[in-house]
């Protein structure tokens, strides 16, 4: 472990950046209130049951025709996640109408190899749309878990509704992900969306968990090799509330930093020291290809994970990549977050996002964002002060930027976006984000400082975490004490801003009619504990046309 400066979520970082967003909002609260071996720990199973299924199963990805399967496959004890041992495997699997698999509608078989680490996918088409499917994979005699998956609507379908789960940050040693078997329990997701750390790469304790490891991760060093990717991808999958929310629902995802490294960028991360941990290319190569091994996502444009999915005429959804062409990010109070040549998205992915938003026939323009792109000021200046101030000082125009790792440290991508939007008069643009621990309900406004006589362009729902730590864990304040006081302070810098919880975790369920879009907020009752309960706690909703949120009081 080398000795450079860590993310602010690193326990006892001498300089911490990360997250700033939660560290000003926490310093401003906290004033106010001063006041084994991996395969020895992998499940039990007879030494003669080999192969087995001991990661679960997965489906992602729907189309009105098809979805894509996943599963890993262990052919012998000592083929754990990234050991490269074991032999080649036949794996074959059958998808039916019903939970029994009686009404078989496709069937085929395929190889686990080591050199993909033993995972398997299956790309299955031919299926009708919006219907529901069980599927189950089958090696040496030995069957996995039944799961439950679901087509896309029909690209031209008249569509009532659609419902998803939405996740992101899932910190295993921050505690339990009983936000997945929440989810899990509904029994109604048409699908679920992650946004962003499914996975986190640091050593054990040196990731914010209130100062308490709830449950070690594994390996217990930081990942840096294609082994250690696959062997921390591997751990992950064995938790029963992420494999259960898989059994029961096509997942969605797209990667963030986490992934990878702490506030990766094209060139590099945060959390990376080149040469002292190898080459940062080659680091990134092994993060992405373990990433794409064991998640049911279809490797998009470029090998990234942008790429856009169609639900009907009610929606369609564009899932961004904000890591693999970014540049670098810059320092709060540098100016050059403004540069027109600098990039969140790289111009490729910007062209494909404007153009899909532009041509798009949906009732609903979703976006799978993973950092927040609303702006985000601290602080009470009025319109007339803030702007020449941010000019002087060399700060972002449309808010002084706390995180430059957001979209407010590249404002030249957001403001050509956002004119895009208001030019072509483009409604029920809907970002859906996650990244930053709290949850927010947001206009998204063309122009921050005269808000809200400047017009608002799309809206926003940021998703807080399923376990990782936001501002009480950080001050070490009981739940709701932080948000007491900095929520307010924030709201009233922020007048674009109509709700933010920066205590609780858990995770969101968006419904989305022709009339509405709607996020309802679930939070834990105590994300250390195996049997938290989960309640709801707010709903806010865009109605169509508006581009505005408004508080609506009961969820759907």
């Amino acid at each position: 472990m080398t000795n450079r400066h860590r993310s602010s979520e690193r326990l006892n970082s001498p300089a911490p950046r990360r997250r700033t967003v939660v560290k000003a909002a926490a310093a401003t609260a906290g004033a106010a209130v001063v006041a084994a071996p991996l395969a020895a720990a992998l499940p039990a199973r007879a030494a003669e049951a080999a192969p087995a299924f001991l990661h679960g199963v997965a489906s992602g990805d729907p189309l009105p025709d098809g979805v894509l399967l996943w599963t890993r496959v262990t052919p012998i004890p000592e083929a754990a996640p990234g050991s490269g041992l074991g032999p080649d495997t036949e794996v074959s699997w059958i998808v039916a109408r019903d939970k029994a698999l009686t009404n078989i509608v496709a069937k085929g078989s395929t190889t686990a190899r080591a050199a993909s680490d033993h995972t398997v996918k299956a790309d299955i088409r031919g299926l009708e749309p919006a219907t529901d499917y069980w599927f189950r994979f089958s090696a040496g005699g030995t069957d996995s878990p039944a799961a439950r998956t679901r087509t896309a609507p029909a690209a031209t379908a008249a569509v009532a509704g659609l419902r998803f789960g939405v996740v992101s940050c899932a910190n295993w040693e921050g505690g339990y992900f009983s936000s997945y078997r929440h989810l899990a329990a509904r029994g109604d997701l048409d699908a679920w969306l992650h946004l962003g750390d499914y996975i986190y790469e640091y050593g054990t304790g040196e990731y914010g968990t209130r100062g308490t490891v709830v449950r070690q991760t594994l390996p217990t060093h930081e990942i840096l090799t294609l082994a250690d990717y696959r062997v921390r991808h591997g751990w992950y999958k064995t938790d029963p509330d992420l494999q259960a929310l898989h059994t029961k629902a096509p997942v969605i995802a797209i990667w963030d930093d986490h992934e990878i490294a702490n506030d990766a960028w094209s060139g590099g991360a945060e959390n990376h020291t080149e040469g002292a941990e190898g080459s940062w290319a080659a680091r990134r190569a092994a993060a992405k290809q373990a990433y794409f091994e064991w998640m049911p996502v279809r490797p998009a444009i470029a090998g990234t994970t942008y790429r856009r999915l169609r639900f009907g005429k009610l929606a369609d959804l564009s899932l961004l990549d904000l890591r693999s062409f970014r540049s670098q990010q810059v320092s709060v109070g540098n100016g050059e977050v403004d540069d027109p040549d600098r990039t969140l998205t790289g111009r490729a992915q910007l062209d494909w996002l404007k153009a899909g938003l532009k041509s798009s026939d949906t009732t609903w323009r979703l976006v799978g964002n993973s950092v927040m792109i609303s702006p985000f000021a601290i602080g009470s200046l009025t319109a007339d002060l803030l702007k020449p101030l941010a000019k002087l000082m060399g700060l972002p125009q449309e808010g002084l930027a706390l995180n430059p790792d957001q979209w407010d440290g590249y404002t030249d991508d957001r403001r050509e976006l956002l004119a895009h939007l208001r030019s072509n008069a483009i409604r029920n643009t809907v970002f859906l984000t996650g990244d930053i621990h709290m949850a927010w309900a947001n206009d998204v406004p063309v122009d921050a400082g005269t808000y809200p006589l400047s017009a608002s362009a799309a809206t926003e729902f940021v998703v807080t975490s399923v376990t990782s730590d936001n501002l009480d864990d950080i001050v070490k304040v009981p739940e709701g004490t932080v948000s007491a006081i900095a929520s307010p302070i924030i709201r009233a810098a922020n007048r674009h801003v109509h709700w933010v919880d920066t205590d609780r975790h858990g995770y969101g369920v968006l419904d989305i009619t022709a009339e509405r879009a709607q996020m309802d907020y679930y939070v834990l009752s105590d994300k250390t504990k195996q049997d938290a309960t989960a309640a709801w706690t707010r709903s806010y909703r865009t109605r169509s046309g508006t581009q505005k949120v408004e508080r609506t009081y009961d969820p759907v």
